[in-house]
């Protein structure tokens, strides 16, 4: 049934025979839709495009060795004053040691923050005594910090420099500690799917958000992810006739037909699905669009 929910969403109808049909997997993308965090980049401008978002949407604030901690804290600061419910990013090589953390936490908990995503970071040479997410992670365990929950980060098309059994290992560790994990964007829905099943059996138990890619120009999207690093699953997405039909017509991509084709994982709770991580990109304004239009469509 997943492929004909593709077709409808592909032509931009969603027939009323089709929900009859396929009620469980429609009613499921539009709560997943309708509840997506989303990540912005702490560049100028980002804290007025935040601003057309709506205030119960979640929103991730990034953190990167171009703009420095001090840039995330002011995005943090600045929506969370508007009202927004904020997830900071915390890049470990961006950390000089156990005081500097505690200092960016007690800053984000002071701003009403009660959550807070931890990541290794892309940084070559750490700042620091910290390398990886895993080592602030048990700094954090040592004091009592006020957050809520932590996230990592998990990678279903692999990671470059670790291999598949330590990533899962890695995971199985940082499980004991934090509290979901939000997977890099991919593009491919039967290697999300295979990851899913595998994690699970490897005993991973990290509720998981889907990092889904906004629905921004085609040719747009193309670049930034590759500039990202996730190249195995664009040269996915360059094999597929449709959307290389989109690249030359200048479409946006359709971000709900990958959770189309993921099918029975998004309604299984065993596949331990909680939500999705859009990557907009800081196209605010077209994914709140996106959002809408799909929600209401869905009827969540």
């Amino acid at each position: 049934m997943a492929h004909v929910f593709l077709s409808a969403l592909e032509e931009n109808t969603v027939t009323g025979s089709f929900l009859e049909n396929s009620s469980a997997l429609a009613h499921r993308i539009g709560e997943l839709v309708a509840a997506a965090a989303y990540e912005v980049i702490p560049l100028k401008g980002a804290d007025q495009k935040v601003l057309e978002v709506p205030r119960a949407t979640p929103l991730t604030i990034t953190c990167s060795p171009k703009f420095g901690l001090r840039r995330t804290l002011e995005h943090v600061a600045s929506a969370s004053a508007q009202g927004f419910r904020v997830v900071p990013h915390l890049a470990a090589r961006m950390v000089k040691d156990e005081k500097a953390l505690r200092s960016f936490v007690s800053t984000v908990v002071g701003l009403g923050v009660d959550e807070l995503f931890v990541i290794g970071g892309d940084a070559e040479e750490p700042v620091g005594e910290f390398t990886s997410a895993c080592e602030v992670l048990e700094s954090l365990a040592r004091f009592d910090h006020g957050l809520r929950r932590i996230g990592v980060g998990c990678y279903p098309e692999g990671h470059p420099k670790i291999d598949e059994a330590e990533l899962i290992r890695v995971l199985r560790d940082k499980q004991e500690s934090a509290h979901y994990m939000v997977s890099q964007l991919c593009f491919d829905a039967a290697s999300l799917t295979r990851w899913i099943d595998t994690i699970r059996s490897a005993d991973v138990r990290l509720p998981l958000r889907i990092g889904l890619a906004a629905p921004i120009k085609t040719a747009r999207l193309l670049e930034l992810s590759m500039k990202i690093g996730v190249g195995q699953s664009v040269r996915y997405l360059q094999k597929q006739h449709g959307m290389m039909r989109s690249l030359l017509l200048g479409r946006s991509y359709a971000p709900e037909r990958l959770l189309s084709a993921m099918g029975g994982h998004l309604t299984e709770p065993a596949a331990g699905i909680e939500g999705l991580h859009m990557f907009t990109f800081n196209q605010l304004d077209v994914t709140v669009e996106w959002q809408r239009r799909l929600a209401a469509r869905l009827g969540a």
